[in-house]
């Protein structure tokens, strides 16, 4: 079971509170951990990663074990931690301002 870890605005997108639990089939990676936030959370595709690209979208950062992981190939699988749910995934959005 993966955890992750979801931004105040896309956990009231998805009328979730508090970390969401996902089975991940296969390999643990970007890629299948955001498959799996989407298909059970359909109304989230298209606000972490663009609809036909499947690239991130540019305000939106993945951390795992406190490495920002947002440049990595999607494919590069993530940390034991993560793949055995001892540690959370996070996405988070960029923080802008002045």
């Amino acid at each position: 079971m993966i955890r992750v870890a979801l931004p105040a605005h896309l956990r009231k997108l998805a009328r979730v509170d508090g970390e969401v639990k996902l089975d991940v089939e296969g390999q643990v990676t970007q890629r299948s951990v955001l498959d799996a936030l989407e298909a059970r959370y359909p109304m989230l595709r298209g606000t972490i990663r663009d609809h036909v690209t499947q690239k991130r979208r540019p305000f939106v950062r993945f951390f795992a074990c406190g490495e920002d992981v947002s440049h990595d190939p999607a494919d590069t699988p993530l940390p034991e931690a993560i793949a055995t749910g001892t540690e959370p995934f996070f996405i988070m959005g960029a923080i802008a301002g002045g």
